[in-house]
């Protein structure tokens, strides 16, 4: 059986996300973006092992607690290929704009489009969405539909396209051609905010048309 859990982390308030295997009691962490040692208590609370970091993106918000976790727990953390630069770089990623720190890290392990990890049991595929960032990506589980979707679709919203790298056509291109094609009763667990079903987004998100 899996389950999906989460606190929110972090300076502004970001969805760091547990899918944990309740028969295995193995967890990967999505998107750990501040709170080491809170996160660290939870999983010692839930008495689960992780075993994997994603990252749906390089912004600071959603990884400052990478490094610590992965250091404690000696397990490695997943990124999109192309979101390398801005993981590498403290402007591009915000911090050095936002918290005013030089903070940078690198993933352990780069994916790309398509290509399945195999975490907790289940097959997780990697769908790059850029926009938001340009290496963004989302992770879906089809067995248990579930979509992981980082920055790039909110609940009646989507991601800011402001910053450096961001674009609001790509953004909308993405939701389009890689998200809005998976089953409506798909759940949506987003970066900030509320859960959404993929469905409900499809008739409802005024910014995807």
């Amino acid at each position: 059986m899996i389950r999906v859990e989460f606190m929110v982390v972090g300076p502004v308030s970001t969805n760091c996300y547990f899918l944990i295997n309740e028969e295995s009691k193995e967890a990967v962490i999505v998107d750990p973006g501040d709170y080491a040692q809170k996160i660290k208590s939870y999983l010692e609370k839930e008495a689960v092992k992780p075993v994997a970091i994603l990252l749906t993106h390089g912004h600071f918000d959603h990884m400052m607690a990478a490094e610590k976790l992965r250091n404690e727990y000696q397990i490695p953390v997943y990124a999109c290929e192309k979101e390398k630069p801005l993981l590498n770089s403290a402007s591009l990623n915000l911090a050095k704009g936002f918290i005013r720190a030089d903070y940078t890290m690198d993933a352990d392990i780069y994916c790309k489009e398509g290509d399945e990890l195999s975490l907790t049991g289940c097959t997780i595929k990697v769908l790059e969405t850029p926009g938001h960032t340009p290496g963004g990506c989302c992770y879906y589980i089809a067995s248990e539909n579930i979509l992981f979707s980082g920055d790039t679709l909110f609940c009646r919203s989507i991601g800011r396209t402001d910053f450096e790298g961001g674009s609001y056509p790509e953004i909308c291109k993405s939701i389009k051609e890689k998200l809005f094609v998976l089953p409506v009763e798909t759940v949506v667990y987003c970066g900030h905010g509320e859960g959404t079903r993929i469905g409900y987004e499809k008739e409802r998100n005024p910014y995807v048309r």
